[in-house]
């Protein structure tokens, strides 16, 4: 892995280099997508991407829908569409947000190109070189490499079991005041969180937006995950709860199909013009065309059966995993249980360092994302994110076994040294 980075950042002749924005020294390759080249190989069991498990969306019925749109409306689906996102699939989104307590107007969402570029154009809107974004600790890899391009200063809260800690948030924010910084908005996936899968808790999320909401400072609320708890629903979204101080991110990435790459930003009345204006002087528009192919299938198909077997294809895979971590890693080792979403996270003792580990780990045949790519000050050395959304269950086994054995001849071989 570190090889593939290597490579990646000195194939850049100093003299072109030299030309750069100095804000592209921040833009890096993550830990994940330097991995996706070994743990793409067929032999090797990948628990690092998070990609959904497409086997439970029917093909043929895919195929019915683009067929359908084509021969029905393809002179729209093909054709250039508004910069804010089409009208109709606007009103569906409402719908979609419902689910989750959101009672929206389709005038105040904007439709991107997966909720990630919608995460793109509010730091691009926000962020000036050194201003500071509150996230979890840990928090999403991808959202950490937008941060670090427009030159923002990345400040970790603490999380436990049950997401992000309130008290550890006004002490954040204190902190971050007294040395004369600004704060722009604090960043959380309160759903199944990526990358430790945690729910956070309804009274939690009312602490945090009222400290939010005393301090002056935006909540960027990314639910990607929300539709798909197993045991139970997940609360109602932080965006039900405050219209004005919320932006809430969404995407159908995980609950239709990621490539498709519709997702969507809700935003304050008064935020949607600047996000509508940044949206269209970097992509235009939106493609129509995947706007349209999800629009009708939220019209007529049977859209919450389809959440619904997906919720079940990943509970039995969630459910083979955390059984596999109990038996087959060592005792020192803790796990969060997670109750929806693709991810579990693991902490082992700290001598244990899961980025140096990771080649023998390819050796035997397993791949994961080692801890401290979720983190912006290198932090999490000891820890890993496993995802268990996309292997059978028996390759979940084969690959935590294998995995359970590598880190169990670490520990004894640290163990040892340190003796």
């Amino acid at each position: 892995m570190s090889e593939v980075s290597v490579r990646y950042q000195t194939g850049v002749p100093q003299n072109l280099e030299q030309r750069f924005a100095t804000r592209a020294a921040g833009m890096l390759p993550s830990e994940i997508r330097s991995l996706f080249a070994v743990a793409s190989r067929p032999e090797i069991v990948s628990l690092a991407g998070g990609m959904p498990n497409l086997s439970a969306l029917p093909m043929e019925m895919m195929a019915g829908v683009v067929n359908q749109l084509i021969l029905s409306n393809g002179a729209e689906a093909l054709q250039y569409g508004s910069g804010q996102g089409h009208p109709k699939l606007r009103e569906q989104i409402c719908d979609v947000m419902a689910l989750e307590g959101i009672r929206a107007n389709p005038d105040d969402i904007v439709v991107t190109t997966g909720s990630q570029q919608a995460l793109d154009l509010i730091s691009r809107i926000f962020i000036d070189p050194g201003d500071v974004v509150l996230v979890e600790a840990p928090s999403y890899v991808g959202a950490l490499g937008t941060f670090r391009q427009y030159e923002a200063s990345v400040v970790h809260v603490e999380m436990d079991m049950n997401g992000l800690v309130p008290d550890a948030l006004r002490v954040a924010i204190k902190s971050v005041r007294a040395a004369g910084r600004k704060i722009k908005f604090l960043y959380l996936i309160p759903n199944y969180q990526n990358p430790t899968g945690v729910l956070l808790p309804a009274d939690r999320r009312t602490e945090i937006l009222n400290i939010c909401r005393e301090e002056g400072i935006f909540v960027v609320e990314d639910n990607p995950y929300g539709l798909l708890g197993f045991d139970r629903p997940s609360p109602n979204a932080m965006r039900a709860e405050d219209s004005e101080n919320v932006i809430y991110l969404g995407s159908f990435s995980k609950t239709i199909a990621s490539g498709l790459r519709i997702g969507w930003a809700l935003v304050p009345q008064s935020l949607k013009d600047k996000l509508v204006i940044a949206s269209e002087s970097s992509i235009l528009c939106p493609s129509n065309f995947t706007q349209l192919t999800i629009s009708s299938y939220l019209a007529d198909q049977p859209w919450r059966d389809q959440i619904a077997s997906f919720c079940e294809l990943y509970k039995v895979r969630r459910d083979a995993m955390l059984e596999s971590l109990e038996q087959y890693f060592p005792k020192e080792a803790t796990w969060t249980k997670p109750g929806g979403g693709f991810y579990v996270w693991v902490n082992l003792p700290p001598e244990i360092d899961t980025k140096a580990m990771m080649p023998k780990a390819i050796v035997a045949k397993v791949a994961y994302v080692p801890g401290n790519a979720f983190y912006a000050d290198g932090f999490g050395s000891w820890s890993m994110r496993l995802s268990y959304c996309h292997p059978t269950p028996e390759r979940i086994r084969e690959g935590v076994k294998a995995l359970g054995g590598i880190v169990t001849q670490e520990m004894s071989r640290r163990g040892t040294a340190l003796k």
